[in-house]
């Protein structure tokens, strides 16, 4: 077989059996292998929304996603959707077709610098030179992106590559990736901190998905009872019912959770980075309280704060050992039900419009715990993390760690492919829905069931807010008000549309996602001042909350 017919045959032996790409002049013998093979190919309208569809489909599922695309312009428009992979820890392989090899380095017609442009957005990338490597380059990839810390591979192949004849032999076999005990020194420490400790806190991210330790840590929290507050990528970890889930922390978390770090004593942190938009100003983050770091990756710990203790290896192995140790934390407990109940998000205040808060809670609670929510970035991403209650993480598909817009759409299409008899919704706002609006000929093309929640405040919000709070209202570059009728655009594509506005109006909404056959897009019009409470001016601590009644 050629080069071209050895990618897609390895594969498929290797599991995988959809892709997303776009077509183009270098990668086109891998698309000449296609239909001889069993892989099962969406074709995106743009490449962006490629790799942002691979990624939906990874992160609803635990399983690789893969991208394809051309060279040139094909591969530089992944990068983005790649970059986001590689910011949220998710298993991706990118195959881009190369110009000839011969070509590189003489600018030929579509040749960049693939190698060069990937290398800071990947986990590792490679530039196959010869057909002979790709036996060893290709299940080495695969392992890679999904082995350890999961992230995105990058392959880049030239064309005569593609099309140069494989002799494969035996598979070399790969390392396993065994599960590690923590150290054992490390553990007991561990526990006599967590033991002495009378205020003592969770903080959860989304390591603890990629670790498979979401069992494990529900069962620490109701044995030992410790309160938990977790990232926008740790929600989910434990059910929104749960008497120990404090919420979202961070620039936008509940007020109680903000409060609890800073009054805990003792800070268990599992498969969280102290990223900024949790911690704000890192010197006031949890100020009096000592810290047990769980990671899968050494990398993490002590890098923007050090640890009094470090458990590297199994996260589930270690939480199951810290849950045996006896606790003496009840007032603390109690301490943080009642900010839990005091504390939490706000219920909406009543309005002529739809209030997007008082819309995502009933959505909550009237949709099942299979139902997933592919969130655009925003002032909704916000709404969502505060007032959409998830029972299990892989419901909750966001752009974390970059935050790109553009990012739901694609994302609910791969999520959809990804777990057909799943209810999946995007929820977007006009700014970000509009960055990848093509995708709507690929909902359609493949009949996807895809329901879009479109809130729509004709303002890019989140910038809008904080030029409002923190630049004396000098608004620059935000008003949306030339907004397409987004009703008349979806169903310019063949998709059927409604529009809401009256608070009447929720039941009907809810009946349009949750029981329409096929995709369906509803338009929210919100009110253009709508903000996000509490916020956290950049720079400042977590302490320094602004909370509405202060801010008004």
């Amino acid at each position: 077989m050629n080069g071209a017919q050895y990618l897609a045959d390895t594969l498929s032996r290797h599991g995988v059996d959809t892709l997303f790409g776009y077509p183009g002049g270098a990668i086109m013998p891998f698309y000449d292998a296609l239909p001889d093979s069993p892989l099962r190919h969406i074709l995106t309208r743009h490449e962006q929304a490629a790799a942002f569809a691979a990624n939906g489909y990874a992160r609803a599922s635990g399983r690789l996603g893969v991208c394809v695309a051309t060279s040139g312009p094909g591969a530089t428009n992944l990068l983005t959707g790649v970059a986001d992979a590689m910011a949220d820890s998710v298993p991706m392989l990118v195959l881009t077709g190369q110009v000839a090899s011969g070509l590189i380095g003489t600018d030929a017609f579509q040749e960049t610098d693939v190698l060069g442009l990937s290398l800071g957005v990947t986990k590792h990338s490679y530039l196959v030179r010869d057909a002979t490597e790709l036996p060893e380059v290709l299940p080495e990839a695969i392992h890679l992106a999904r082995s350890g810390r999961p992230g995105p591979v990058w392959i880049d192949i030239p064309k005569d590559v593609l099309l140069a004849e494989v002799h494969a032999g035996p598979a070399r076999p790969l390392p396993e990736s065994p599960k590690t005990r923590p150290d054992a020194a490390a553990l007991a420490r561990a526990g006599e901190l967590l033991t002495a400790a009378r205020r003592p806190l969770v903080y959860a991210g989304g390591g603890v998905v990629l670790a498979d330790a979401v069992k494990a840590l529900r069962t620490f929290c109701a044995r030992r009872g410790v309160p938990l507050v977790s990232t926008l990528k740790g929600l989910g970890v434990l059910d929104p019912q749960d008497p120990a889930n404090l919420g979202m922390l961070g620039m936008h978390g509940a007020p109680g959770a903000n409060r609890a770090v800073q009054d805990c004593d003792l800070l268990l942190v599992a498969g969280a980075r102290f990223d900024d938009r949790a911690t704000g100003q890192l010197e006031h983050f949890a100020p009096r309280a000592r810290v047990i770091h769980l990671d899968a990756d050494a990398a993490e710990v002590g890098k923007l704060r050090g640890a009094d203790v470090a458990l590297l290896g199994d996260m589930a192995t270690t939480l199951d050992a810290l849950a045996t140790l006896p606790l003496q934390i009840d007032e603390w407990c109690r301490d943080c039900a009642v900010a839990r109940e005091r504390e939490g998000h706000a219920l909406p205040r009543a309005g002529v419009a739809i209030s997007p808060h008082g819309l995502l809670r009933a959505l909550s609670e009237a949709a099942d715990a299979r139902t997933r929510i592919a969130c655009d970035v925003g002032q909704h991403q916000m709404w969502v993390a505060q007032h959409y209650g998830f029972r299990e993480p892989r419901q909750h598909l966001t752009s974390g760690g970059l935050g790109a817009m553009g990012f739901g759409l694609p994302a609910a299409i791969g999520a959809q492919l990804a777990d057909p008899g799943a209810r999946v919704i995007n929820v977007s706002g006009d700014g970000s829905f509009l960055m990848n609006v093509q995708e709507l000929a690929t909902l359609k093309r493949y009949d996807l069931p895809v329901k879009m929640l479109l809130f729509d405040n004709q303002f890019l919000g989140m910038v809008r807010q904080q030029q409002e709070l923190f630049y004396a209202g000098r608004y620059s570059e935000v008003d949306l008000s030339d907004n397409p009728d987004f009703v008349e655009v979806a169903r310019a594509f063949g998709i059927p549309a409604l529009r809401a506005s009256g608070i009447d109006e929720t039941d009907a909404v809810l009946e349009a996602l949750l029981d329409t056959p096929g995709p369906m897009l509803v338009h929210v019009p919100v009110a253009r001042e709508d903000n996000v409470w509490p916020i956290v001016a950049p720079g400042c601590g977590n302490h320094e909350m602004i909370e509405e009644a202060a801010a008004s």
